[in-house]
């Protein structure tokens, strides 16, 4: 499999059905591996727990996660992770992104040698034992063997005897070690060597005279060695305010620290270790056996120290080196009792143990990396805030509900504390009563923007050619605060777990900074000090303007914040110009709606016409969100390929979608709902002609009609995302209909409110 084929990009924007199919079709999973991720059949069952250890009452769960952009040896990787601590995939994907860029890592191993060692006490002569046992080494060797044939036709077995002699420091008394050294293979080994130290003592005492203690494998595996070893160019350090030579310089400077400094080296070497142990517990290994070797190697000058180095080569880039002990295993029964262990290992694709201990090492460098890096230059707490408060959060007990609630609220605090999140529930709690059951609601007071979340009733991809369509806002906003800080502009999203820093030069933006940094620019503002925090209650990806609204919201706080006194207009244009680089080419409808806030009849133009909706009596209405994201920028690329090869085609059908939602907006004027309910269900079909819905689409449109719907079609882009069904009053048939799917449904009354900014 080629390297490119494995490269997903944007692959923590998707969402988890399509990150399992991404990986799938890429030829990572297997058919059956894919069933399983996607119906949650992979995981560890009560009655397989209970074989495994004793006193089994439950199973207990973590987050199995992939990470991505691993290039080691000239192979690309999908690394799966099992791991409960925010941002440590993000770090390690961030940093195997550059250094795959500079040619991926190189690493090597020595063979997976175990060391099982043989207590040796009440010696007559330790000299003579010594002598005895190595002119006997063959045969000791050889009956080793003897218990365990099958690992020495595999190319593994008793290797050899190393004989130690150690003081007592009980009785003062001498003892003799040998310790067994054993090539495992492919298997952890720690039963077979110990089973081969129990099967030679006998032996060992009719040889030596002496009484043999203990007999046991140690983890300090330090003849299973692993190095790792990667360059970064010092061009591709530079950013987050630094120059590349500043960057590469304290990265040197950090790892200094802890060449040195045991307190520093051990805070250091857990970072390589938030990289390798999440892998040792997804693949089955003995985590805590990796732990003791790691730390017990990082001791072997007499001092506690790093066991990474960071340095300066010829060339000025930065070089990076590890050198870990590393014995794992991928055969046997421990690891295939697990089922979503032998699904892991299947998608690492690994093919012996050496293979997979040169993976976890890289990914332990490029942890190790992703760690020192943040603290060299923006400081470690700096870009992990939302992060630890949705842990603080979910810590707290915070109701499904509740949550985004409660998170916003503790980070616009800037108290990240358990006590504080459920102080904030109670509040919550204490308002819904004063107000009779309804939630708060930000205010849009002159500190707050705000952008609207939309519907189109019909004319979807066909306004982006000149036609008509009708949209109208939910019940669904985004808000943005703005506040003044000492340096740099940041961007924090905390329900979408986004915190930038957005970078001064254009050239030197993410995908995600580009539309905020351009309404920046525009505004003359990119030079000013400023925190930017978005609280979304707009889905993203679901076809509901989420992008326009947070334009709108972000342009609109910045307007009142540093007094700019724009009008409506140049709010709208301001987003619009934003939805140019979200989208591509965008129609201008979900700006405009999430600017005035109110139903409209639009059709692009210079200028474009824009019509109020005369919606007499509220429609009543069930959002259905199918939890795939639907990237807009796709599903309109696909059509404009389509409408270059056949012109005149999609023409007619464009004419057919516009001819249809102007009949619609003549049933809304009369208020016609089952005309509308009509309409809208001849445009869904026409919109599946252009190949922009989905499945889940399809499936919550026919369960939305069989319901009670008077019509019902998708919104927005498609590709995903969501659909808006129409009702003849109740909507919570429709609305429990979708949800017994397995679907998220949310009641409106479409036109009930003007809104307006």
């Amino acid at each position: 499999m080629s390297a490119d084929r494995l490269r997903i990009p944007d692959f923590y924007k998707l969402s988890v059905r399509e990150r399992v199919r991404a990986v799938h079709e890429r030829g990572a999973l297997t058919v059956d591996d894919f069933r399983k991720l996607s119906s949650g059949e992979h995981t560890l069952d009560l009655s397989a727990a209970d074989t495994m250890v004793e006193n089994v009452v439950g199973v207990m769960g973590l987050p199995l996660a992939l990470g991505m952009n691993l290039l080691v040896n000239d192979k690309q990787y999908v690394v799966p992770m099992v791991v409960e601590e925010p941002s440590v995939v993000a770090g390690l994907g961030s940093a195997c992104k550059l250094v795959r860029h500079a040619g991926g890592f190189a690493a090597a191993s020595t063979d997976p040698v175990l060391i099982g060692q043989i207590q040796i006490i009440d010696l007559p002569d330790i000299d003579a034992a010594k002598r005895s046992l190595n002119a006997r080494r063959t045969e000791i060797l050889s009956l080793a063997n003897s218990f365990h044939p099958n690992m020495v036709a595999r190319g593994g077995g008793a290797r050899d005897l190393e004989l130690y002699v150690h003081r007592l420091p009980s009785s003062g008394k001498l003892m003799l070690v040998i310790h067994l050294l054993v090539d495992t293979r492919d298997a952890m080994g720690a039963n077979l060597v110990n089973g081969m130290c129990e099967g030679i003592s006998p032996l060992i005492e009719s040889i030596t005279g002496g009484q043999v203690f203990l007999r046991i494998l140690s983890n300090l595996t330090d003849r299973a060695l692993v190095r790792a070893s990667c360059t970064i160019p010092v061009s591709a350090l530079a950013g987050r305010g630094y120059t590349g030579e500043e960057a590469r310089d304290g990265i040197v400077v950090a790892a200094d620290f802890a060449a040195v400094d045991p307190y520093r080296a051990a805070t250091h070497n857990k970072g390589i270790m938030n990289g390798i142990d999440p892998i040792a517990i997804a693949t089955g290994n003995d985590w805590r056996a990796i732990e003791a070797g790691a730390h017990a190697y990082a001791c072997r000058g007499g001092q506690y120290a790093s066991l990474t180095n960071w340095e300066v080569d010829a060339q000025g880039d930065l070089r990076g080196n590890i050198e870990i002990p590393i014995k794992v295993g991928i055969v046997g029964a421990p690891l295939e009792s697990n089922p979503t262990v032998a699904l892991n290992l299947r998608l690492l694709g690994v093919e012996s143990a050496t293979e997979l201990a040169e993976v976890m090492a890289s990914v332990g460098l490029a942890q190790n990396f992703a760690a020192i890096r943040a603290l060299a230059t923006e400081g470690i707490q700096k870009g992990h805030m939302t992060l630890h408060a949705r842990s603080v959060v979910t810590a707290a007990g915070v109701a499904e509900e509740d949550f985004d609630e409660v998170l916003d609220r503790l980070v616009q605090g800037g108290v990240i504390k358990v006590w504080k999140a459920r102080e904030i529930v109670e509040e919550i709690g204490q308002e819904r009563q004063r107000s009779n059951g309804s939630s708060r609601k930000r205010s849009t007071d002159a500190k707050l923007g705000v952008g609207f979340g939309k519907v189109v009733l019909l004319g979807e991809h066909a306004v982006v050619y000149g036609r008509h369509a009708i949209g109208a806002p939910v019940p669904m906003t985004i808000t943005a605060l703005v506040e003044d800080v000492d340096d740099g502009i940041h961007l924090l999203i905390p329900r979408w777990g986004v915190e930038y820093e957005l970078a001064a030069n254009p050239k030197d933006r993410r995908s995600f900074e580009l539309a905020a940094g351009a309404m920046l620019d525009q505004l003359g503002l990119t030079g000013r000090s400023m925190r930017i925090e978005v609280f979304p209650d707009v889905p993203r990806g679901m076809g509901l303007g989420g992008s326009a609204a947070m334009a709108v919201a972000i342009v609109r706080a910045l307007d009142r914040h540093f007094e700019l006194s724009l009008s409506d207009e140049e709010v709208n244009a301001l987003a619009f110009e934003s939805e140019k680089i979200a989208h591509g080419n965008p129609s201008g409808l979900d700006n405009t709606i999430a600017s005035y806030g109110k139903p409209v009849v639009y059709r692009p133009g210079e200028p474009p016409l824009v019509e109020p909706l005369n919606i007499a009596e509220p429609i009543p209405a069930v959002i259905g969100l199918t939890g795939s994201e639907g990237l807009t920028a796709t599903t309109v690329r696909r059509v404009r390929e389509a409408w270059i090869k056949d012109p005149k085609l999609y023409e007619r059908i464009f004419d057919q979608i516009d001819a249809l939602t102007l009949r619609a907006v003549q049933a809304i004027n009369d208020g016609d709902l089952d005309l509308l309910g009509e309409l809208m269900n001849i445009c869904h079909g026409m919109l599946n002609s252009l190949q922009v819905s989905t499945p889940e689409l399809e499936h919550l449109v026919e369960t939305a009609r069989s319901h009670g719907a008077l019509g019902a079609k998708l919104t927005g882009g498609g590709g995903g995302g969501s659909i808006i069904a129409i009702c003849n009053g109740d909507t919570e048939p429709v609305a429990q209909a979708i949800r017994a799917a397995g679907y998220q449904a949310m009641p409106v009354s479409l036109g009930a409110q003007a809104n307006g900014p």
